[in-house]
């Protein structure tokens, strides 16, 4: 098996994302465990209020976040990734980014999931547009 054909699921996308559907695409009789990790959009950053925000996403995004997912999917403990952002408007609560990750032990699966999302939040050509409750706005997360 290629590392790429261990990337079980993955998009950019506008539509709301399925934990569930990420956690079962990683899933597999050998996997002892499944990790996964949910991005939340906060009605907070940095002490002021945030009201509503947008993501936005360099026609690349879909091509990084593969090239992640696969450079992930190369660890030899690592049995199955998963893993999309949404782009678009969010509300408070909505879920931005989704991870799941499949291994033999929990502690390879927390370690796989944990780099996936560094490394998305590194890499990934995906800006994220903030306004405040005070009328201000900034942009974040631009790698």
């Amino acid at each position: 098996m290629t590392a790429d054909s261990l990337v079980a699921l993955l998009s950019v996308t506008t539509e709301p994302l399925d934990l569930a559907a990420h956690e079962a695409a990683v899933s597999e009789r050998r996997a002892g465990a499944v990790v996964s990790f949910q991005g939340v959009v906060r009605d907070h950053d940095h002490g002021r209020t945030v009201t509503k925000l947008e993501y936005e996403g360099h026609p690349s995004a879909e091509a990084v976040l593969r090239e992640v997912a696969t450079e992930i999917a190369a660890d030899p403990e690592v049995y199955a990734v998963a893993v999309s952002h949404r782009v678009g408007p969010l509300e408070i609560g909505d879920v931005a980014l989704v991870a799941a990750v499949s291994t033999a032990h929990r502690a390879a699966a927390f370690a796989a999931c944990a780099r996936l999302v560094d490394e998305v939040k590194a890499r990934l050509p995906i800006w994220k547009h903030q306004i405040f409750t005070d009328g201000t706005d900034e942009w974040v997360n631009c790698p």
